[in-house]
C-alpha cells in the first residue's frame, strides 16, 4: 500500500518579500500579498487554495512592509469577528460573535529588505522539518491541486515539480491565409508552450542546492538550472485556471471575477 505525505506536515512557503513596482497603481500603500481581492488580500486567496486541500503549516518569507503582513495575522481573529469595544479608562474588547477560524499555523519570517528569493529560502530552512515542501508566490492565483502535485513528487524520482500552465495572451491573435485574409479571430488565445505557474512541490533535499550565504541569491537560477540538467525537475501540467497578478489590469480582472462570483480559484 503507497503511503503519500499528508499535507497537513508539510510546510507551505509563500515568497512575500517583494515590492511590487510593476502593480504600484495598488500597492503604494501596501506589500503586494496584501491587495485585495475583494475584502481579502490576495495572500489569504493563496492560503484558502492550500488550505482546501489540507495543508496548514505556513512559512511567509516577509520583507517589503513585513510589519503590515505581521499585522495583518495579529488582528486576523479581531477583524474577522463581530465585536463590543468598551471605551474609556478601562478598555476592553469583547466577542459578540467569534469567527471560525481556520486551522492554521502561521510562521511570519523576517528575510529581508532586497533579498533574494534563494536567501529567503535559505533563511527559512530551519522551519522546513518535513520530507517535502511546497513553494509559491504571493501574487499569483489558480484552482491548481496542489495536494495532487505533492503525490505526483513522492512518486517519482525528481526533486522538485512546477505547474506548468497556458497563460492567456494579453493581446488578439489573428489567423491568416496566403491572400492576407483575416481566417480566424482570436481575442485571448492561451499560449502554445508551458509556462512556469509558480506553484511548486520540492524534496527537502532541494535545499542542498540553495546557498546558505547568498542572500541576493535567487533559487529560479542555478538551484532549479542544477536540478533541471540532472533530469531531476518535474511538470505538473496545469490545463485550469491561472493568473497571476503583476499589472493594474490583472487586478482588476481578478477583482471583476470575485465581485461576480466567477472566481475560478474559489474551490474552498
Amino acid at each position: 500500500m503507497t503511503t503519500y505525505p499528508d499535507p497537513a506536515h508539510v510546510p507551505v512557503v509563500i515568497l512575500c518579500g517583494g515590492h511590487g513596482t510593476r502593480i504600484r497603481e495598488a500597492s503604494e500603500k501596501l506589500p503586494k500579498p496584501l491587495i485585495n481581492i475583494g475584502s481579502q488580500p490576495i495572500l489569504w486567496h493563496i492560503m484558502k487554495l492550500y488550505g482546501h486541500h489540507g495543508f496548514r503549516r505556513f512559512v511567509l518569507c516577509l520583507g517589503y512592509k513585513a510589519w503590515d503582513i505581521k499585522h495583518y495575522f495579529l488582528r486576523y481573529e479581531e477583524m474577522m469577528s463581530d465585536l463590543n469595544v468598551h471605551m474609556g479608562a478601562d478598555t476592553k474588547t469583547e466577542y459578540l460573535e467569534r469567527a471560525t477560524l481556520d486551522d492554521w499555523e502561521v510562521s511570519l519570517m523576517d528575510t529581508g529588505m532586497d533579498t533574494g528569493t534563494g536567501g529567503r529560502l535559505a533563511a527559512v530552512s530551519s522551519r522546513l522539518d518535513s520530507d517535502y515542501f511546497m513553494l509559491t508566490y504571493g501574487d499569483g492565483l489558480g484552482d491548481v491541486d496542489v495536494a495532487r502535485q505533492l503525490r505526483a513528487l513522492s512518486e517519482s524520482d525528481h526533486i522538485g515539480m512546477v505547474t506548468g500552465v497556458h497563460p492567456t495572451s494579453r493581446y488578439g491573435e489573428l489567423g491568416v491565409d496566403s491572400d492576407q485574409v483575416v481566417t480566424n479571430f482570436a481575442e485571448k488565445p492561451a499560449s502554445e508552450g508551458w509556462v512556469s505557474g509558480g506553484f511548486f512541490a520540492f524534496r527537502r533535499s532541494f535545499l542542498d542546492y540553495v546557498p546558505t550565504d547568498q542572500p541576493d541569491h535567487f533559487f529560479e537560477q542555478e538551484p532549479i538550472h542544477h536540478v533541471t540538467r540532472q533530469g531531476r525537475l518535474g511538470l505538473f501540467p496545469h490545463t485550469g485556471f491561472w493568473m497571476g497578478m503583476d499589472t493594474f489590469r490583472e487586478y482588476t480582472a481578478l477583482n471583476d471575477m470575485w465581485a461576480k462570483d466567477e472566481a475560478p480559484w474559489k474551490i474552498w
